[in-house]
C-alpha cells in the first residue's frame, strides 16, 4: 500500500498509455487503407476471355477408361468443362457459362422428371374411378380416363399452352422462355389486365424453343388431371362422343383462361400489384387452377346429365350403388399420393436457386397433408357410423392432397397438418351434402374432393402462409414474401376469396352453357337401356370383364 501511495501517479500513467495504445492499434485495424497516390493506376479487371493457369488432370487414356471407373475419379474434372476457343483453351467465361448450362439443365431435368410423375397420376385416377364403379362399365370408365390424355394433350398443343402461358414470361428458372411474351391486356379501372396469352399456339414458329417445351410438358400434364376429374363424377351414364368433345373444349378454352389469370401473367395474378391486395391471387400448386376447375365442371356437367338410374327412390332418397373392386381404388390412392411429389415439389419449375431448395419442405407438407386428410376421414366416418369406410378412407387422403397443393410453398408442417385434417373432414360432409342435400349423382366424390377441397386450399392460402418462403425475393411481382391472415396480412386472404368467386362464377358459368350446347347437338346421356345392360358393350364394343356374367337390372327405380 506504502508503493502504491507513493508511485500512484506513475502507475495511472502507465495505464493510460496502455489503453491508449492498445485503443490506436484498434482503431489501425478497422480504418480502411489509404487510397492509392494519385499517379497509381488502377489495376485492370481480370478478362474472362484470357486462359486460366489451371492445370487439370490429364484426360484418362483409353486404356485407363477401358478398365472402368469404379471410384468415379475419371470423369467430372474439368476436363469436362466446354472450351470455346481450343487454341485459347479453357477461360473463366467457360467456367461460367458451363455453371449457368449447370443450373438450367438441373432445372430442366427436375422439371421434366416432376411432370413424369404428374402424367404417372393418370393410372391412379384411372384405377380409382373404375373400382368405384361397377364392373360393367370398367371398360368405359377406363376408356374416358385413357383418352382424356390424348383430347387434352392435342387441345393444348393446338391453342390452350398458347392462351394459359403465352404472355407469362420470363420463366428465369428454365431460361427465360423469353418467346412466351405477348399477353392480350385491356386497361380498366386504370389498370393493366391481362386476359389471355397469344404466342406458343402449335409450339412453333418463335415457340419452338427449349424452355418452351419443358414447361408445356409440365404445364399440360397439370391441365390434363384437371380434365380427368371430370370423367369420375360423370361416370356410368356419360356419352363417350359428348365426353370427346367437352374434354377437347376444356383442354383448349376455358381451363386455360383460368390459369392464364393465375399462372400466366393474367389480371388475378396482378391483385397485388395493381390493388394492394397482398400478392395477388396466389395457387401454388394448382388447388384451384387444377382441381377447384375439374371439381366444378364435374359439378356443372352432374346437374345435366341426372343421377344414374337408381340412385334415388321415388321419394328423393338416395341409394348406395358400391363399386366393385375396393381394392384397386385404394391402390390407385397410393399412385395418386406418389404422384403428388411431382405436383406440388415440381412447380418450382426448377431445384437450382432463386429459392427453389424450398422443394424439401414442399414434399413433407404434401406427405403431411395427405396424412392428416385420411386421418380425418376415417375418424369421422368411425364416430358417424361406428366403421372406418376404406373408400371414404381414400378420398380423405386425396382431399387432403389436393388442399395442401394451393399453400404448399408457403406454410409450416403445422398448418399443413390442420388444412390436411380440415380437409379429411369436409369431404365427407360435402359428400352427404351433395348426395343428400342437392341430390346430385356423383360416383366417385370427385365434386367433393377436388371441388370443394380445392376451394378449401385456395382459402387456406391467405390464412396459414407463414411469410418464410422466399422465391427470389418477391411474388406475383409483389416484393416480400407471401403471407396470410394468421401471420399478419388479411389483403391476401380478400385476393384469395376473389380467386373463389371467379372459380365458382366464370367456371361454372362457361362449362354448364358450353355443355347445354354439347346437350344439344349430341347428347350428353346414354339411353336407359345401355345405361342398364352396362356401358361397356353399347359404348365400346367390349366388356372390361368377359369372363364375368353380367345381368341387367329390372329395376330402374322405386
Amino acid at each position: 500500500m506504502k508503493l502504491w501511495g507513493q508511485n500512484k501517479i506513475s502507475w495511472l500513467l502507465t495505464v493510460t498509455c496502455l489503453l491508449v495504445l492498445c485503443g490506436l492499434g484498434a482503431l489501425a485495424q478497422t480504418q480502411p487503407p489509404p487510397p492509392p497516390a494519385a499517379t497509381a493506376a488502377a489495376p485492370p479487371p481480370p478478362s474472362t476471355d484470357s486462359p486460366l493457369d489451371l492445370k487439370p488432370a490429364a484426360a484418362p487414356s483409353s486404356d485407363d477408361l477401358a478398365k472402368g471407373d469404379p471410384g468415379g475419379t475419371k470423369t467430372g474434372t474439368a476436363n469436362d468443362v466446354i472450351v470455346s476457343d481450343t487454341k485459347k483453351g479453357m477461360t473463366l467465361a467457360d467456367v461460367i457459362n458451363q455453371a449457368g448450362q449447370n443450373r438450367i439443365a438441373i432445372n430442366f431435368t427436375w422439371t421434366l422428371v416432376t411432370g413424369f410423375l404428374v402424367m404417372f397420376m393418370q393410372a391412379g385416377f384411372a384405377i380409382v374411378e373404375t373400382g368405384l364403379c361397377r364392373a360393367k362399365n370398367a371398360n368405359h370408365t377406363m376408356m374416358m380416363n385413357f383418352m382424356v390424355y390424348g383430347f387434352g394433350l392435342f387441345a393444348f398443343w393446338v391453342c390452350g399452352f398458347a392462351i394459359q402461358m403465352g404472355g407469362g414470361a420470363p420463366y428465369t428458372t428454365l431460361g427465360g422462355a423469353s418467346s412466351l411474351n405477348a399477353e392480350h391486356v385491356i386497361t380498366f379501372l386504370g389498370k393493366p389486365w391481362g386476359l389471355f396469352g397469344t404466342h406458343g399456339f402449335f409450339l412453333s414458329g418463335i415457340t419452338y424453343d427449349v424452355g418452351v417445351m419443358v414447361l408445356f410438358l409440365f404445364q399440360m400434364v397439370f391441365m390434363d388431371t384437371a380434365l380427368t376429374i371430370v370423367t369420375g363424377s360423370c361416370a356410368e351414364r356419360w356419352k363417350y362422343v359428348a365426353f370427346a368433345v367437352s374434354s377437347v373444349f376444356m383442354g383448349a378454352i376455358t381451363y386455360p383462361l383460368f390459369a392464364n389469370w393465375a399462372w400466366g401473367g393474367g389480371w388475378l395474378s396482378q391483385l397485388g400489384a395493381n390493388f394492394n391486395l397482398g400478392h395477388g391471387y396466389c395457387d401454388f400448386a394448382g388447388s384451384g387452377v387444377v382441381h377447384a376447375v375439374g371439381g366444378i365442371t364435374a359439378l356443372a356437367l352432374s346437374m345435366i346429365i341426372g343421377p344414374r338410374l337408381g340412385k334415388y327412390t321415388r321419394e328423393g332418397k338416395p341409394n348406395a350403388i358400391p363399386g366393385h373392386d375396393i381394392v384397386i381404388v385404394l391402390t390407385g390412392c397410393f399412385i395418386l399420393a406418389f404422384g403428388r411429389f411431382g405436383f406440388n415439389p415440381g412447380s418450382t419449375l426448377g431445384a437450382s436457386g432463386n429459392g427453389a431448395l424450398r422443394i424439401g419442405s414442399i414434399a413433407v407438407n404434401t406427405m403431411l397433408a395427405g396424412c392428416t386428410g385420411s386421418f380425418g376421414a376415417i375418424l369421422y366416418m368411425w364416430i358417424r357410423y361406428g366403421k372406418p369406410d376404406a373408400s371414404m378412407s381414400g378420398n380423405g387422403l386425396l382431399a387432403g392432397l389436393v388442399a395442401i397443393t394451393a399453400p404448399s410453398g408457403f406454410v409450416s408442417t403445422v398448418g399443413s397438418a390442420i388444412i390436411g385434417i380440415i380437409a379429411g373432414v369436409l369431404v365427407c360432409v360435402s359428400v352427404e351434402f351433395v348426395d343428400r342435400v342437392l341430390k346430385i349423382d356423383d360416383p366417385v366424390g370427385a365434386i367433393s374432393v377436388h371441388g370443394t377441397n380445392g376451394l378449401w386450399g385456395v382459402i387456406s392460402v391467405g390464412l396459414f402462409a407463414d411469410g418464410k418462403s422466399n422465391y427470389g425475393g418477391s411474388w406475383n411481382g409483389v416484393t416480400g414474401n407471401v403471407t396470410g391472415l394468421f401471420y399478419g396480412d388479411a389483403s391476401q386472404l380478400v385476393a384469395q376469396f376473389m380467386g373463389v368467386a371467379t372459380l365458382i362464377g366464370f367456371v361454372f358459368t362457361a362449362m354448364f352453357v358450353i355443355n347445354l350446347a354439347i346437350d344439344a347437338v349430341v347428347g350428353q346421356r346414354v339411353s336407359a337401356k345401355a345405361e342398364l345392360e352396362g356401358l361397356d358393350l353399347p359404348e365400346m364394343g367390349q366388356l372390361g370383364y368377359p369372363e364375368f356374367e353380367l345381368k341387367t337390372e329390372t329395376a330402374a327405380a322405386r
